[in-house]
């Protein structure tokens, strides 16, 4: 692989900011524009530059694809038992305000275990569709 240290430096300099933000984005998603969605593809794009930067052997050597399986499960498992323990509680699917005593304190954790789930999902998800397209190149 040639090295391109402009490439290297640059990366290792955005890198940490563009995960800095994919968590900015799913922390703040409830308080303004942004979420799950959007956060997870801010933070699958990040670790997809440093995939194509330094490659994707040191990328799944860092998060091995067991890993990501496992992840896309539980953010989805997340999403669904956030719901189910509403209906558990008495109210309807995803009926946030049942999950502590204060209506909108129930609220506030309900979108935030949903939007959690999801930005888990979607960053998995993102990163496991191209670690398994990159690494078809090698392979007949």
């Amino acid at each position: 692989m040639t090295d391109y240290l402009i490439l290297r430096v640059t990366a290792k300099f955005l890198i940490p900011l563009i995960l800095l933000m994919g968590l900015y984005v799913q922390f703040h998603g409830e308080l303004g524009p942004g979420g799950g969605f959007q956060a997870g593809v801010i933070f699958s794009a990040g670790l997809i530059l440093y995939a194509l930067v330094f490659g994707l052997y040191r990328l799944t050597q860092s998060i091995p694809v067991f890993v990501l399986k496992v992840l896309s499960s539980l953010g989805v498992l997340l999403f669904a038992g956030t719901g189910v323990v509403a209906m558990l509680l008495g109210g309807e699917f995803l009926n946030y305000s049942l999950l502590a005593e204060n209506a909108v304190t129930g609220q506030h954790l309900g979108i935030f275990l949903v939007e959690l789930g999801v930005g888990i999902t979607v960053a998995s998800t993102m990163l496991l569709i191209f670690a398994v397209f990159a690494d078809q190149e090698g392979h007949d």
